[in-house]
């Protein structure tokens, strides 16, 4: 029996769109050079916060993280503390932490410790929801680099082959750092979602534009 289908990155789209509006915000379109989107996409989140301003420390860790260890630094972070993001340890054999993004239409972010790395995913859309596969890895592999510290990757989710977008760090990187791969991937999503939409199924735009 099959599981209910994957949550497509064109809803979390909507869904985000429709809480910035509600909060308040609204939406800029600025013309920079790609080697600027990093600090853009920094800028952009302080700006939604009240000052404008975030103290987050630099430095890096002087152990290297482990699931559990992650779970409890994230727990007392202020994005989390703030209620932005919901945090969860997902027990099993390789413990890993699920993430509900609330500022970014309650996107859930995957965190696992593997080895000496840190792997941050989410996912994009079932691969049966591109029109035309092909086309689409061959625009991904070329546009792919303007979306700061994220790329994409095929994974087989519930049965079902899907595009994944996914960040890494090393184990021993800040706890800051963290926060911003995090923060940055769920912002990448999104965009990659509206840059993407013309390779997927009609159906599943209505309400992203």
């Amino acid at each position: 029996m099959k599981g209910p289908r994957p949550k497509s990155s064109t809803e979390y789209v909507r869904e985000f769109r429709e809480r910035m509006r509600q909060e308040g915000f609204v939406k800029k379109d600025v013309w920079i050079l790609p080697e600027h989107a990093q600090e853009l996409s920094a800028v952009e989140r302080r700006l939604r916060l009240p000052g404008g301003a975030d103290t987050r420390g630099t430095e890096g860790a002087a152990t290297a993280w482990t699931a559990r260890s992650l779970q409890a630094a994230l727990a007392e972070s202020r994005p989390v503390r703030a209620g932005y993001v919901s945090l969860e340890l997902l027990e099993g054999v390789q413990p890993s932490l699920h993430l509900v993004m609330h500022e970014h239409g309650d996107l859930p972010v995957f965190v696992a410790v593997s080895g000496e790395q840190i792997i941050v995913e989410s996912l994009m859309w079932p691969v049966a929801d591109v029109l035309d596969t092909a086309a689409f890895n061959a625009h991904v592999l070329r546009t792919h680099k303007v979306l700061p510290l994220s790329n994409m990757a095929v994974e087989t989710i519930g049965g079902v082959a899907c595009y994944i977008m996914y960040g890494a760090l090393d184990t021993h990187s800040s706890l800051a750092n963290v926060i911003f791969e995090i923060e940055t991937l769920a912002e990448n999503v999104l965009n990659a979602a509206e840059a993407y939409a013309p390779f997927l199924r009609e159906e599943l735009l209505e309400g992203v534009a």
